[in-house]
């Protein structure tokens, strides 16, 4: 298990990030847009870096839902190898079968 306070710093990422989403797009778009002036796109940069750095997307770590293990990580699942192991041994994970040989 991961340590509590590591998976709330990532809950609060994903927070952030999900508040600030559509502000960030806006300035974004303004940035690269290359029709408006430099001026403009350069005050745009700087809100940009003025808003809070855990709201970028970027600093979400993928974690797994059950154990917080943020390694070995399978997105289509959000678990992690280890926990997958177990809840298929388990068999609370359809369609995944323990092979044998």
């Amino acid at each position: 298990m991961a340590k509590t306070s590591s998976v709330e710093k990532n809950n609060r990422r994903r927070k952030l990030a999900a508040q600030y989403a559509g502000k960030r797009a806006a300035l974004k778009a303004i940035i690269m847009d290359q029709s408006k002036p430099m001026d403009e796109r350069f005050r745009a940069q700087l809100k940009l870096s003025a808003l809070p750095r855990n709201s970028a997307k970027i600093r979400i770590r993928n974690r797994c839902e059950v154990t917080g293990r943020p390694r070995a990580y399978y997105r289509k699942l959000g678990l992690s190898r280890i926990a997958l192991r177990d809840l298929g041994n388990t068999g609370q994970v359809p369609g995944l079968v323990k092979s044998s040989w």
